[in-house]
């Protein structure tokens, strides 16, 4: 009986404690405002200092020389900073891509906007690397069509801006018409070819639009500044110049 009892008992303190459904009745906000009427946690910046030092001695760390000012405004439909951006992807990501598809790429093209700092003369540190790719672009080849390519030098033509192409274009430009040599030879609409680029642009980015839909598309799963800091480390001085790589007649 007392078992019974000591049951029904348990029984009813479990349906007792038993909570009814929440109902949200009522949402408020606030703004806090983030100025300099805040005053800082002592506990919080003895906590973040040494990380806070570790990571301003990274970005301060020299990685190479710089004879002279690197910009994206120094030529026409071609700039030393551009050249050096596509010319080094395309060095640092061929042998990976060779690696995994025993092919070649056949040449590189990223945009004019994507280059956000120019490379001051002098040390050229981690920060410059940043300032300059703060984004986390991906390197990817896309296997364009003739056609494709040829869509991609009327968008080159006609945006009339040094978006970057690796050295193994020579692209003449005489008004509307143009002659393309790819890796010293003559561009075939009926061939398709290896472009390196950002995921970004492969997407359709900056009106990029040639770069969608493509053959087929090879990701590195390498980061566009990676490979910036990977020349940098492995290439001192850093060197680049305006070349003929696009001529304007």
């Amino acid at each position: 009986m007392m078992k019974k009892i000591l049951f029904i008992l348990s029984l009813l303190a479990v349906f007792s404690c038993k909570k009814a459904p929440s109902t949200l009745t009522k949402i408020t906000a606030k703004t806090i405002a983030i100025d300099s009427t805040l005053t800082s946690s002592e506990e919080i910046n003895e906590t973040i200092a040494p990380y806070k030092e570790k990571m301003l001695a990274e970005i301060e760390k020299k990685l190479t020389y710089a004879p002279k000012d690197l910009v994206r405004t120094d030529g026409e439909m071609q700039s030393s900073l551009g050249n050096l951006l596509a010319d080094l992807c395309y060095q640092v990501s061929n042998p990976i891509f060779k690696e995994k598809t025993t092919k070649n790429i056949d040449f590189a093209m990223f945009n004019y906007g994507g280059i956000r700092a120019g490379i001051p003369e002098g040390d050229v540190k981690n920060k410059h690397a940043f300032q300059l790719m703060p984004f986390e672009n991906k390197l990817v080849i896309a296997e364009l069509s003739g056609d494709k390519v040829n869509e991609l030098v009327q968008y080159f033509m006609s945006n009339q801006k040094a978006h970057p192409l690796s050295k193994n274009i020579q692209l003449t430009v005489t008004g509307n018409d143009y002659k393309l040599l790819i890796n010293n030879k003559p561009f075939d609409n009926n061939k398709t070819y290896f472009v390196l680029t950002s995921d970004y642009l492969q997407g359709g980015g900056d009106k990029m639009n040639f770069f969608k839909d493509p053959v087929q598309v090879f990701n590195l799963d390498y980061k566009v500044r990676d490979a910036i800091i990977t020349y940098f480390k492995n290439n001192n001085p850093l060197v680049s110049t305006i070349d003929n790589r696009v001529i304007i007649k």
